[in-house]
């Protein structure tokens, strides 16, 4: 009977238990709710007139009362809100509106003029409508898919009938691009949107742009344009803070503190919450950079306790920034604290949505630093379950950086405890995490690449000609600073296993993969040394149908020359290409040869009916080269008539055999016959093949063998080029 008394009761503790921590979890995931609410947002908006569509300049925009900012001329204007914030809007031209706000989308309100003292125009109601809904679309893309965001800004520059729609279809445009880091581009963008229009909200990122692009000459040159009495109580914070994270970032401390207090006594006295906790932070990160520590604890501790009133992200962004700031003055207890307290915020914040792993606010971020903290003060045994929850994190969530960090750590943990075995395992461990994330930052860097390459290729296609010139060298430059910190990241991974391995086989193994790299850059750069002597030679052909009046043979040339420029590009960046797709190639080369000098020579491509073409690869334009120097130093200077012959044919399984022949003049009498330019130009293209040809066999285990011999014994000996290939 006790037994079952017993049972009963462990029971009702149970369920009480579970009830206890359902209402803790719903608690927490409303008051999440509730905190995301409060989160302020931008919005942006325009005042125009309900019938012509006429902007409304000089409208007062309130927020619950208190004067934010007014329309420009075009109309626009720009604040920040809360959810369930009153918008008035009031002109001495309409009744006063008033309007709560719901969510972060674009407004447009539409009144009904009580005076004519508006100039009415024709506007069309329907290109203004879809002008707003491309720019509102662009903006929602903003941060999901850059490419699809600016293809939304050409679809609006096509509707815009003027300048103000122009310049904010350029500002929208900059926007996205500044979300992306490239900041290059969005400078441009911006400067073209003041060209149509000037507002101090455009030059004000346009500062800010030139800040974050390192180009603080530009920067403060583009904040003293700015008239401090022509902006809103809005705008005058962000000049001001803007105007001290440039001086900050050059390390001018005492210029940045007036700045930031001059920025924080505007917040202040016009309510700016928001403005008020990210100045009292950005003056404690300047005593901070200045070494006054007690000055800049003093602030932080402010910023701290206006953040947490805010909302859980603040306040959760600012105990992170001071929990560093802890660490950086060696108060580990304080910094343990803070980063314990800042867990417990993230894991409500991420009931309904995960933390990215870019930012500083992850777990797995916060745990590795708690162990390091430890660590410090060789607190060994707290320290080893804080970075193994960060691996454990940090794996589940595929962060190899904090991963990497993490279990590096975690080995030197080992190590400082006398654990030598642990110590090893986990060093391994370590390594393979290296080998790994050094791949996956090869294949960010190639994503990168290819990413920046489509965001450029748009944006040439709203600016022109001459921006496509600009923005062509601001990407090369772009690229090069890419390159030098991809090779500083490879070095400085060498040189730490160097120092930290003893073994000789893992030296070997980083001589092998840098071979690699450079046998990749080899290639990369021959295939990218296109032979200019045909394209001069068919481009002075289309001149000379051109001058002959002979139009329809110039564009049926010129029509089949771009479609064998589009394969040879398309082609261009890979090591090896279906051999059908180069047949296409040379087949469309030589019937363009053959338009050319007709009377020179005939031609035909065989490929034997036997063969299963798309089971053999081949380096792409490898064939090329042969019957360029058959036509053109070969059979353009026979007599008669000539023959070029191209036979594919498969003698073994796993074996093709390509012979080029012509009965030309031979490979000894065309030497004879060139001139010191031509044989330079010669031998630089030949050699490019060569060089090709035995950096693929080295990679790729002798798959490609290339033999030129004599044809025939006639007095025009001619040229026979045998090229095998072999299958993967």
């Amino acid at each position: 009977m006790k037994s079952i008394l017993r049972y009963i009761l462990c029971c009702f503790l149970l369920l009480g238990h579970f009830s206890v921590a359902q209402n803790e979890r719903v608690k927490k995931k409303t008051e999440s709710k509730l905190e995301e609410k409060e989160a302020v947002f931008d919005i942006k908006g325009s005042v125009i007139e309900r019938d012509s569509y006429k902007p409304i300049s000089d409208v007062v925009i309130e927020i619950n009362g208190a004067v934010y900012t007014k329309t420009d001329d075009s109309g626009k204007f720009n604040i920040q809100a809360r959810e369930g914030d009153l918008l008035i809007v009031k002109h001495d031209g309409f009744q006063t509106v008033y309007y709560t706000i719901k969510d972060n989308q674009r407004i447009t309100v539409e009144v009904e003029p009580e005076l004519s003292k508006f100039n009415s125009r024709s506007v069309n109601k329907f290109s203004v409508k879809a002008f707003n809904s491309l720019i509102d679309s662009a903006e929602t893309y903003k941060k999901k898919d850059a490419e699809r965001g600016i293809q939304f800004i050409l679809d609006a520059l096509n509707v815009s009938r003027s300048q103000s729609q122009n310049a904010e279809a350029y500002e929208v445009s900059a926007d996205i691009y500044m979300f992306w880091k490239q900041y290059d581009l969005a400078i441009t963008n911006y400067k073209i949107s003041l060209q149509n229009s000037e507002t101090n909200d455009v030059k004000l990122k346009l500062a800010e742009a030139y800040r974050l692009d390192k180009k603080y000459d530009k920067s403060f040159g583009t904040y003293d344009d700015i008239n401090v009495e022509d902006l809103s109580n809005w705008q005058k914070t962000e000049f001001y803070q803007g105007l001290g994270s440039t001086n900050f970032d050059i390390n001018n401390f005492d210029v940045a503190i007036e700045n930031f207090n001059d920025g924080l006594e505007i917040a202040k006295k016009h309510l700016i919450t928001p403005k008020v906790t990210d100045f009292n932070s950005k003056i404690a990160e300047a005593y901070n950079a200045k070494g006054k520590k007690q000055e800049a604890k003093d602030y932080y501790s402010k910023s701290l306790n206006l953040a947490t009133e805010e909302n859980l992200q603040r306040g959760l962004e600012e105990k992170v920034k001071v929990a560093d700031f802890e660490n950086e003055n060696q108060s580990y207890d304080d910094e343990i604290e803070l980063r314990k307290e800042a867990i417990n915020t993230i894991v409500g914040i991420e009931t309904d949505s995960i933390i990215n792993n870019e930012s500083a606010l992850t777990p797995q971020k916060q745990n590795y630093k708690i162990g390091n903290a430890y660590f410090l003060q060789k607190d060994y045994d707290n320290a080893i379950p804080y970075l193994e929850k960060s691996i454990e994190i940090a794996d589940t969530r595929e962060d190899l950086i904090v991963k990497k960090d993490a279990t590096k750590k975690l080995s030197d943990v080992y190590e400082s405890a006398g654990d030598y075995d642990k110590a090893l395992e986990t060093y391994r461990d370590y390594k393979d995490i290296v080998d790994e994330l050094y791949i996956r930052k090869e294949q960010e860097i190639s994503q990168a690449a290819r990413f920046s390459r489509k965001l450029t290729e748009n944006q040439n296609r709203i600016t022109g000609l001459e921006s496509e010139r600009q923005l062509s060298l601001s990407k090369y430059e772009v690229t090069i600073e890419r390159n030098k910190r991809q090779e500083l990241i490879i070095y400085s991974l060498i040189g730490g296993l160097l120092l930290l391995l003893f073994s000789g086989y893992f030296m070997y193994k980083s001589i092998k993969q840098q071979k690699l790299a450079n046998n990749l850059l080899a290639l990369k750069s021959l295939r990218s040394q296109m032979n200019p002597h045909f394209i001069f030679n068919a481009l002075n052909s289309v001149n000379s149908f051109i001058a002959s009046n002979d139009e329809r043979t110039a564009n049926k040339y010129l029509s089949d020359f771009s479609l064998l420029m589009r394969s040879v590009l398309e082609n261009s960046e890979e090591d090896f290409i279906p051999l059908e797709r180069e047949i296409e190639l040379i087949e469309l080369y030589a019937k363009l040869e053959h338009f050319r000098f007709k009377d020179k020579f005939d031609y035909k491509v065989s490929v034997d009916e036997s063969i299963e073409v798309e089971a053999f690869q081949i380096p792409p334009m490898l064939l090329q080269p042969y019957i360029e120097n058959a036509v053109w130093h070969g059979l353009r200077y026979k007599k008669d008539k000539g023959e070029l012959l191209i036979d594919i044919n498969q003698h073994k399984d796993d074996e093709l055999t390509i012979t080029i022949s012509d009965d030309g003049i031979g490979r000894k009498r065309s030497e004879e016959m060139k001139t010191m330019n031509q044989k330079k130009q010669n031998s630089k293209g030949m050699g490019n093949i060569k060089k090709r040809v035995a950096i693929l066999n080295e990679m790729y285990k002798d798959r490609v063998d290339v033999s030129i011999e004599d044809f025939q014994d006639e007095e025009d000996v001619g040229t026979k080029v045998i090229v095998t290939l072999k299958k993967d």
